[in-house]
């Protein structure tokens, strides 16, 4: 069917818009003489009374909304062929989704963004409706002539009433931005929408959704935030990291409490470089990496990316209490949470493990080999890249010696290890470059593991040597 030049009093420019139930056009209120959008359902939904009624409670659920922050419904009604319409606030500016595809936004205009559009979520949630949808396709931006663009909150077509939700619902939103609980229709609260816009962060600051997962099926294996974004943007801070990660932990007990205390992290995170330990219990701060599934790191080889999740290694109570314990001797605040920051992460592949700084972001693994680095691809060509190599060789014994590398001279062996579980041990001194320690060990009939860790700090090349494990 063609459109027609004109509903009701609105004159029809054109299409702005369309999606899986409705076509947004631009149009003119002929008696206010203004500019407003006219979303007026698809005509192969007119007959489905479940779509009709949900369309019809979109537009009741932002009546119910006086905000700056999200659109606006001034007029609702129906065509002359039976569709329904709504009457929205226009808005001039694009999405955030076109903001994003032209790369990461500046650090402050990110900031400015997902707080506006917190506001609206928190507007919202106080007229007791969850959005249960925020995604950058939905963030839409009118220019102010005074203030410049303004970010509102769109598209409340997945919008329940908290009254609702708070039963089990059916699973519903975007893959890439939707918390975990919500796609197994458990039931919900204001923390999903939190979640959403946590992810939304994720994207305005580098550029991506978090775990670039495309069905709702995979958000059910999400069991850890997704990779620190430093590794994606480097000029992100640890502490912007952090306030937005733990937004995106998938028990939502484990998230920020409410929306108020993770936009005031995130302003704080972004003005002072801290996050203040007193927005929140501090037994409330995320655990260490390395001691609960808090923590990724990211897994690049070539153009492929993955995630390594941290191995839990207690139970969350005693993880809890060890964390309140360190954030309060480091004085609260940014020495916590850098303390957080500071905790190994455990990498694992196949048969093999290892506890790495977490700056050791890149991950490759290749047969029986796993190799983490500051920069894999230049891990064989530059000795000055930090890092461990772990490999299972085929060896009936273990070696008395090894090859240098050129520039490198590489000290007897130091043998080591008890029983059947034989190593031994060679330092290599490579001049300016990080020291090197290499060291085979027996772990089986004809197999040796060789591990090989370059850092100038004498105690994390201790430390990861150390926690290298072959096997369960």
């Amino acid at each position: 069917m063609d459109q027609p030049p004109r509903i009701g009093r609105y004159s029809l420019v054109r299409r702005v818009g369309a999606g899986g139930f409705a076509t947004v056009w631009l149009a003119r209120d002929e008696q206010l003489d203004a500019e407003v959008a006219i979303k007026i359902l698809s005509e192969n939904w007119v007959e489905d009374e479940d779509v009709r009624r949900r369309f019809l409670a979109e537009g009741r659920f932002l009546r119910r909304v006086d905000s700056l922050y999200v659109v606006g419904v001034h007029d609702i009604g129906e065509a002359e062929d039976g569709r329904p319409f709504m009457v929205l606030t226009y808005a001039d500016g694009g999405t955030l989704a076109d903001k994003i595809k032209a790369g990461p936004l500046e650090l402050g205009e990110a900031v400015r963004i997902i707080t506006q559009v917190g506001r609206g979520l928190k507007h919202l949630h106080a007229r007791g409706v969850l959005h249960r949808d925020v995604k950058p396709a939905n963030v839409l931006f009118r220019t102010d002539p005074a203030a410049g663009d303004r970010a509102m909150l769109s598209d409340l077509g997945l919008g329940k009433a908290l009254a609702e939700v708070s039963r089990i619902t059916m699973p519903g939103g975007t893959p890439a931005y939707v918390a975990p609980e919500q796609v197994m229709g458990d039931r919900l609260d204001h923390r999903a929408d939190l979640y959403s816009l946590g992810a939304v962060a994720y994207a305005a600051f580098t550029g991506q959704a978090p775990h670039g997962v495309a069905s709702l099926g995979a958000v059910m294996q999400i069991d850890a935030p997704p990779p620190s974004m430093t590794t994606l943007r480097a000029d992100v801070p640890d502490a912007i990291d952090v306030v937005v990660r733990r937004a995106l932990e998938p028990d939502r007990d484990q998230r920020w409490p409410d929306l108020d205390s993770f936009l005031n992290a995130l302003r704080e995170a972004h003005t002072t470089g801290k996050v203040p330990a007193g927005l929140v219990p501090a037994a409330a701060m995320p655990p260490p990496a390395a001691t609960g599934p808090v923590d990724q790191a990211t897994a690049l080889v070539s153009s492929e990316q993955s995630t390594v999740a941290a191995k839990p290694k207690r139970g969350r109570a005693g993880v809890l209490t060890a964390v309140a314990a360190v954030l309060l001797a480091a004085g609260g605040g940014y020495g916590g949470y850098q303390y957080v920051l500071t905790r190994p992460v455990t990498v694992e592949h196949e048969n093999l493990s290892v506890e790495v700084p977490r700056a050791w972001g890149q991950k490759a693994t290749d047969g029986q080999a796993l190799l983490v680095s500051t920069d894999t691809s230049a891990w064989h060509s530059n000795q000055t890249v930090e890092g461990v190599y772990l490999g299972v060789e085929n060896l009936s014994k273990l070696p008395t010696s090894i090859a240098a590398p050129e520039g490198c001279t590489a000290g007897a062996g130091t043998p080591g290890g008890s029983g059947d579980q034989q190593n031994i041990t060679f330092t290599l001194d490579c001049g300016d470059s990080p020291r090197i320690v290499e060291q085979y060990r027996e772990v089986a009939t004809n197999t040796i593991v060789r591990i090989q860790v370059r850092t100038a700090d004498e105690k994390i090349r201790t430390q990861v040597l150390d926690s290298a494990k072959y096997g369960s």
